[in-house]
């Protein structure tokens, strides 16, 4: 597929993001900065069709733009991650000529930004499930009362896509998918950010206490479990997929700073000479790039697929969900491989390699993970567990 406009990640731009990156981390701080300036660049819309006013990026060069974008600022892609998956899932339904969330693909444009409030404390069903309550409201409008936690994005989304359970309706349970506007007043937000790692994504746990969704923003009514809806398919694929993105960028940046530290670093015992002549830190940086030359091609080839519309059926889902915990998984190992090149400074608060270390930690939190990750898998391989 063709790109209908050059990534609007410029070099300069990445870098003043990389610059602030440190200080967000540090004081625990959302990088409005870096909002701001991707919005300016139009990096907002880059799934937007150009027939809705976007710049008509496809998953697969968005993906990439990701990948870069973390390599330089991993929170900040993590937080903006979130508006390219509603975006990304309104663009994969809309190429599939379903266009029930072309309002978001029409409000990227416009200026929303979107949060993904899904996640639910105790709730492990994540899209099949919710303990959120969903009450029918009048002329089909809902009023939604329950906690949505790591809600990204936290002090800057406008608009919350956000799903519940109907049980009061006639042909209920449904579980219903809307958005919410952040100016509700049932909209609270709790002050709770305060991690090891990702800081500056600010994904603060977000209340819902009675918050209302018009009729024209409610966009989905699915029975729970699993679904076969296009929406849960578009959901999964670009959910995967970015966040796979986000964490391919993350080893990109520590393979770089691994090499540079080898470069830097010398050794009294090989009379002076950098460790980049020496074989067990070498074997090191080149086990760290061998891993991620395997994560590039397959991050490329399932956002192809899906800008292609590939059937992949029933392994849709096996894929995707591999992908996911192959990317955080490689990701933490080549970290690790970075530390011990870099040696004791990176140990140091403040260090990017140290705050690297912690970011990706993140990974192993997000759906899927390595349970569902390989019980997905074993299934598809295996078939389904005996009952």
């Amino acid at each position: 597929m063709t790109s209908a406009s050059p990534s609007p990640l410029g070099d300069e731009l990445l870098l003043r993001i990389r610059s602030r990156a440190a200080g967000h981390d540090r004081d625990n701080t959302f990088p409005a900065d870096d909002l701001a300036d991707l919005t300016a660049a139009g990096y907002l819309r880059a799934l937007v069709p150009l027939e809705f006013g976007g710049l008509g990026r496809s998953l697969h060069e968005v993906a990439r733009d990701q990948i870069r974008l973390a390599a330089h600022a991993p929170a900040t892609a993590l937080a903006v991650n979130m508006h390219l998956v509603w975006t990304g899932v309104a663009l994969t339904l809309h190429a599939r000529g379903d266009d029930s969330l072309s309002f978001v693909l029409r409000g990227a444009v416009a200026g929303e930004v979107f949060g993904f409030g899904v996640s639910e404390p105790g709730n492990d069903l994540v899209l099949s499930g919710s303990i959120t309550t969903a009450s029918p409201h009048d002329g089909g409008g809902y009023r939604f009362t329950g906690t949505k936690i790591f809600t990204t994005l936290s002090p800057a989304w406008t608009q919350l896509g956000t799903m519940g359970l109907d049980t009061a309706s006639p042909d209920g349970p449904k579980i219903v998918w809307a958005f919410i506007d952040r100016t509700d007043p049932g909209v609270s937000q709790k002050d709770d950010w305060d991690t090891l790692g990702m800081r500056a994504s600010q994904s603060r746990s977000t209340v819902l206490e009675g918050a209302e969704a018009r009729p024209d923003r409610v966009f989905r009514r699915l029975d729970p479990g699993p679904n076969p809806d296009p929406l849960i398919f578009a959901i999964f694929a670009n959910f995967e997929i970015l966040l796979a993105a986000v964490y391919t960028g993350i080893g990109r940046r520590a393979v770089e700073l691994a090499v540079d530290a080898a470069g830097r670093r010398t050794s009294l015992k090989n009379d002076g000479r950098t460790l980049a002549q020496d074989p067990d830190i070498r074997w090191r940086v080149a086990d760290a790039a061998m891993m991620m030359d395997g994560l590039y091609p397959q991050v490329d080839a399932l956002a192809h697929d899906v800008d292609a519309g590939v059937d992949h059926g029933r392994q849709w889902f096996p894929l995707l969900s591999g992908l996911k915990h192959r990317a955080t998984e490689t990701a933490r190992q080549v970290v690790d491989q970075a530390l011990r090149v870099s040696g004791g400074s990176s140990y140091f608060a403040g260090n990017e390699l140290g705050r690297l270390y912690r970011d990706v930690l993140a990974g192993i939190f997000h759906p899927s993970d390595a349970e569902s990750a390989h019980a997905t898998v074993a299934a598809a391989w295996l078939g389904p567990l005996d009952v």
